[in-house]
């Protein structure tokens, strides 16, 4: 009884890397771990606000291609979350509305966008339309913007 017993616990220790085995061996697609390369992870905005806790109800998530016509400024709005963006065309320069603090962004760079405080981006590449990747981690009732008073919506 006790080697039949432990004949069962080696067998329960052996079958599970079998299987990882099977796995490794499949000719059709070789295992290999991606490359990372983060483009940006911040606490902050990229005009120094701190990011508060996300807002309460179910997590969703929302990512949007934006094309923004070559030294066009998109109208002064806000965000209630945090969010990101990725120039994959063009430049862009942020400006803060209070402050008047303005960053650019080129082809290939990300940015931790503003939260609660009145921006805009403004296409500054002069030879080409910018076009951005941005992404938006909220909640179904939450806008992913906010015009300013007297403001046309973002997009």
């Amino acid at each position: 009884m006790k080697k039949s017993l432990k004949c069962v616990m080696l067998a329960s220790l052996f079958v599970p890397l079998l299987g990882s085995f099977a796995h490794a061996a499949d000719p059709n697609y070789p295992v290999e771990s991606g490359k990372k390369q983060v483009l940006v992870q911040s606490d902050h905005s990229w005009n120094g606000g701190t990011y508060k806790p996300y807002p309460q109800g179910t997590p969703q998530l929302t990512v949007i291609k934006l094309h923004i016509q070559k030294g066009h400024a998109l109208p002064w709005h806000k965000h209630i979350a945090p969010n990101a963006g990725y120039v994959e065309q063009g430049q862009l320069t942020l400006e803060d509305q209070k402050t008047g603090e303005k960053k650019v962004y080129k082809q290939g760079e990300a940015f931790a966008e503003s939260v609660d405080q009145y921006h805009r981006g403004i296409a500054t590449d002069p030879k080409q339309d910018t076009v951005l990747i941005l992404t938006y981690a909220g909640t179904s009732k939450t806008p992913l913007s906010v015009p300013a008073p007297g403001e046309k919506n973002e997009y």
